[in-house]
């Protein structure tokens, strides 16, 4: 599909959809180019009108059914639904084989269908017919089709390819292909330079925000949604991003304010109800998260990626609420699905232990470790659960022991500091808390700040936790 947000705003395309409109509603088909109603569709298919969108396409089949894009259309959704077979039969009807959407649509099916080489070799050899005034909306073109298919490191190969291409569709193509390749911080970059040129965009202030939470920078991933959502309040993607900020920065309060209006705009979308549940219970307003996350579980469709997570949520909430049996219960329903049963294995004995079921805590937690072949994150994750039941001194024992254990077999895992500093915190043990603050800031920085944050003034940095904390304790 193809968005041009501009295009769709413009007065030509009102008047287009406009007298389009009045004639369907007239009950009459108008008479119109293939490529005006492709757009229609685009337009309808951006909005969300997925009926209106299939009848200005099949209208544009009758009238043109050897037309080039709208069998192309046809096929790319045919290809949404994995039904390759169906995405073929449109690219045969397709009448002109000279027309370089006909070659795209070709190369989009072998990429879908995971030919990525032979893919790459139908476009070079495609390359060696394109005139040189059409390089460079060639090369766009090509990495577009990667980008969308999430080979980002096929998309910068072609992106690589151009002549010198100073247009804001390359950057903002290069900005979305090097954050397919995990360059957060040179996407954001680009991202910027477009917002210089567009400061209206609310599309740049959401990709700028997604740079920014992926980069960890959250309070700056907040104030671009900010942009974006001062620029149109009810923009889905601007609210989830500055929802999905505020949780991570533990504003589960206003976070969960965001999700709840995220799930107003979009109502069938299991991911706000299921974060508005995530932040309800970490506020410990369980009764309050069962029925969000209910109805998370019940708009998911069966293939969603955040079932699993679903099932997760709405265990912990049952054991906190000590209705085990429920609890357990949505744990079992992830044992078909396809997910790590490790972890599951380690909820399992944490809400056992949180509803005092101790025998059963230890055996859920021991299958983990046997599963597991002894790997030191699922070893932390169970010693996290002692902490968190208060069951502190057995959390302070088994830290020593895992300790051990890593010095003589994962020498290079450098996790578990922070939270044996945490647990000697809670203990009294002051002299042992500064050595284990010491070395989780040394060794881990990024656990010291999850785990010990709390205990030091909102925005200390780092690096002055432990004079912080000397200074502290020393007036004590």
């Amino acid at each position: 599909m193809n968005i041009d947000e501009e295009y769709f705003k413009s007065e030509e395309f009102q008047e287009l959809l406009e007298s389009y409109e009045a004639s369907i509603n007239a009950g009459s088909n108008p008479f119109m180019d293939a490529d005006d109603l492709v757009d229609l569709a685009d337009y309808y298919s951006w909005q969300g009108f997925d009926d209106k969108a299939e009848t200005a396409i099949d209208y544009a089949l009758e009238l043109y059914p050897a037309s080039t894009l709208p069998n192309v259309f046809k096929a790319r959704k045919a290809l949404a639904e994995g039904d390759f077979a169906q995405a073929e039969f449109y690219r045969d009807e397709i009448e002109n084989h000279d027309d370089p959407d006909y070659h795209y649509l070709v190369t989009e099916i072998m990429i879908a269908q995971g030919d990525i080489d032979g893919a790459d070799h139908y476009l070079r050899e495609y390359a060696k017919s394109v005139e040189p005034d059409e390089y460079e909306d060639f090369v766009r073109d090509c990495a577009n089709l990667y980008i969308d298919y999430n080979q980002s490191e096929k998309a910068y190969e072609w992106m690589l390819r151009s002549r010198g291409d100073e247009s804001d569709d390359f950057k903002e193509l290069m900005a979305r292909t090097l954050f397919g390749l995990g360059k957060y911080k040179d996407s954001e970059r680009i991202f910027n330079e477009l917002i210089d040129h567009h400061p209206f965009s609310k599309h740049y202030w959401n990709a700028l925000a997604s740079a920014q939470f992926m980069n960890e920078e959250y309070s700056n991933a907040i104030t671009s949604s900010e942009y974006a959502i001062a620029i149109d309040p009810n923009d889905p993607d601007a609210v989830s991003s500055k929802a999905s900020g505020l949780l991570r920065l533990g504003n589960y309060e206003e976070a969960q304010k965001y999700y709840q209006k995220y799930c107003e705009l979009v109502p069938d979308d299991e991911f706000g109800f299921l974060h508005q549940g995530v932040c309800l219970v970490n506020m410990n307003r369980n009764e309050e998260a069962l029925p969000v996350l209910r109805m998370a579980l019940a708009v998911a469709p069966k293939d969603s990626p955040f079932l699993v997570q679903i099932y997760q949520e709405l265990a912990f909430c049952y054991g906190a609420l000590h209705q085990v049996g429920q609890a357990i219960k949505m744990l079992d329903k992830t044992l078909k699905l396809d997910c790590d049963h490790v972890d599951i294995l380690v909820v399992r004995g944490h809400i056992l232990l949180q509803n005092n079921k101790i025998a059963e805590a230890e055996e859920s937690f021991k299958q983990a470790i046997l599963q597991s072949n002894n790997a030191p994150n699922v070893l932390l994750r169970i010693i996290v659960s002692l902490y968190d039941n208060r069951y502190l001194n057995a959390c302070y024992q088994m830290l020593l022991k895992f300790f051990q254990l890593v010095r003589d077999y994962y020498p290079d895992y450098k996790s578990g500091n922070a939270y044996m500093a945490l647990c000697c915190y809670d203990m009294g043990n002051a002299e042992e808390f500064l050595k284990y603050l010491r070395l989780a800031v040394e060794q881990d920085p990024k656990e010291a700040k999850s785990v010990l944050g709390c205990l030091f003034p909102e925005g200390t940095p780092i690096s002055d936790y432990v004079a912080y904390m000397e200074q502290r304790l020393s007036t004590n």
